[in-house]
């Protein structure tokens, strides 16, 4: 029997005043109540109770164990309530980390809404490019784009991540409108540098039927940094192939445009994902966030399974 149960008999046996009412009120016998009190007394080396047979008297050092062990008791009763409430209500300190370009552009706007509807719950928000480990760190939840590896996570896909091929109008007006992949050769190309792995991304342009196929450009500029490589292209510094939600507020005030339709990493498990510890118990905190920035994410065009891009009209569709 452990520590626990045999306290929580020692207390009834104190306040029932016999063994039979003790086994009663703990839904036992008055035999393994006895033997728990005498398990107790050895292990303290201590005698709790003057038993008779007609009568169970608990002694001053019992009395006085007693008192302790009723707080401690209430105690825990408390901090257990205390926690489940923390658990089963929104509320609490919510610790997000996020991609640098996700967190600037999706979800810092929307972080007034989520405390204005959960005004018990308080933000800590990291912003940066690092894969950290959010056990180790205490991270709530993440946002997070590309793959999930972690079998200690639980990865809750938002979004796939689709691509659009983005240029200014101006670079367009001055250096003319490629009409084929190869045609890229002669454009200049903004590359984007992956911090973990230093590696470049792909590119992946459109053949004559409408395959994106990697194809191998020359970058004539280089950065690490999306927003950057957004505003770059913006700049008129060359083509950029663009994360939806980098190319959105630059297609749509006109200062971006796309040449194809977006294209989809043949990757199955890419995309953007809320990431959290696996527990058997999901914080309220954490289950309403999620729950509000799906939400959210549906009212812009945009589910687990696609992204407004996929009606996002093209300047230059496919040779037919």
């Amino acid at each position: 029997m452990d520590k626990l149960r045999s306290l929580e008999i020692f207390i009834a046996t104190c306040d029932s005043g016999n063994f039979a009412a003790a086994a009663r009120t703990c839904n036992t016998d008055p035999s393994t109540v006895s033997k728990a009190i005498s398990r107790l007394e050895a292990q303290l080396g201590l005698t709790l109770f003057q038993r008779s047979t007609r009568q169970l008297r608990i002694t001053t050092a019992g009395q006085r164990y007693a008192d302790t062990v009723r707080k401690l008791l209430q105690d825990l009763d408390s901090c257990e309530d205390e926690l489940r409430h923390l658990n089963e209500s929104p509320c609490g300190t919510l610790r997000i980390n996020s991609a640098v370009c996700y967190g600037h552009l999706y979800l810092r706007p929307l972080l007034q809404a989520f405390c204005q509807r959960y005004p018990e719950i308080k933000l800590e928000i990291e912003i940066n490019d690092f894969h950290v480990d959010i056990i180790e760190n205490d991270i709530d939840v993440a946002l997070r784009t590309g793959f999930v590896k972690d079998s200690r996570l639980v990865a809750r896909r938002l979004s796939p991540m689709d691509f659009l091929t983005c240029v200014s109008p101006h670079y367009l007006e001055t250096h003319g409108t490629p009409r084929s992949a190869e045609d890229f050769k002669q454009h200049s190309w903004i590359g984007f540098r992956i911090k973990e792995t230093q590696q470049l991304q792909p590119i992946f342009l459109p053949n004559e039927r409408g395959e994106y196929l990697p194809y191998e450009l020359e970058r004539s500029h280089i950065t690490d940094d999306g927003e950057a490589m957004a505003h770059m292209c913006t700049d008129g510094l060359g083509f950029a192939q663009l994360p939806h939600f980098l190319a959105k507020n630059g297609l749509n005030s006109g200062a971006l445009v796309s040449l194809y339709p977006y294209f989809r990493p043949p990757q199955a498990d890419s995309g953007v994902f809320a990431i959290y510890p696996k527990r058997d118990y999901l914080p309220a905190k954490v289950r309403v966030f999620i729950e509000f920035m799906m939400s959210s994410l549906e009212s812009m065009g945009e589910s687990t399974n696609k992204t407004w891009a996929e009606n996002w009209v093209p300047v230059v569709d496919f040779p037919r």
